[in-house]
This record gives structure tokens, C-alpha cells and sequence, in this order.
């Protein structure tokens, strides 16, 4: 199983940037989707997540609003678009996915399977 991330890159503050993760998973619609970000010196922290049934999703505090995710079943791809960038969203971009039933909403990373090799995302003030 491999998920790849890509979309990183420097952008200014009050920008955009789109976050795409490709997977290698045979049932793609049966896995749960998720973000996280890791910052120098800051643990992991949950970013996005995205569940089987695509309507249902949850977001950190810090993004409400500013971040969307999203998934496209037929290409087997979780994106998170990122509006109004601010710096303190500088971090390490994860993308991971778990396969679960349609109502478990569990985001705790350690509940996460599989994991992408991370993109970095960094906004200049």
C-alpha cells in the first residue's frame, strides 16, 4: 500500500495551496481519510479527515473554514485545498487512511493505518 503526497510549496500569508494524495489501495472507498501536519518541534496534530460515505467530514479548530477535504473515489485521491494560509499552518503535510465501517468517525492518528511520506507546506509572513 503506498498513499503519495504532493502540492507543497512556499507561499505568502493570506494564500492557497492545494495538498493531493494518491493511493494504492484496492478498496479505496472502504478507507477513511485524513490529514495531519507536523510543525519543528511540535507534536503531530490532526488537520482533516474524510469518511467512507464522502458527506461526513472533520476538521481541527485551526482550519475550520479556511480548509476543505475532499476525495474522488474513481481516481482513489484525498485532497485538502488550503485558503488564507496564515504562518502558524507551516508543517509537514501528512496524508493517511484506515479502512473502517460507514459510522466510525474515530480521527486519532493511531488509528490510522497507512501513511504518506509527507509534503512540506510553508507560509511566509
Amino acid at each position: 500500500v503506498q498513499l503519495q503526497a504532493s502540492g507543497g510549496g512556499l507561499v505568502q500569508a493570506g494564500g492557497s495551496l492545494r495538498l493531493s494524495c494518491a493511493a494504492s489501495l484496492r478498496t479505496f472507498d472502504r478507507y477513511a481519510l485524513a490529514w495531519f501536519r507536523q510543525a519543528p518541534g511540535k507534536e503531530r496534530e490532526f488537520v482533516a479527515a474524510i469518511f467512507r460515505s464522502g458527506r461526513a467530514t472533520n476538521y481541527a479548530d485551526s482550519v475550520k473554514g479556511r480548509f476543505t477535504i475532499s476525495r474522488d473515489n474513481t481516481k482513489k485521491t484525498v485532497s485538502l485545498q488550503m485558503s488564507s494560509l496564515k504562518p502558524e499552518d507551516t508543517a509537514v503535510y501528512y496524508c493517511a487512511a484506515r479502512q473502517t465501517i460507514l459510522t466510525d468517525y474515530r480521527i486519532d492518528a493511531d488509528v490510522f493505518d497507512y501513511w504518506g511520506q509527507g509534503t512540506q507546506v510553508t507560509v511566509s509572513s
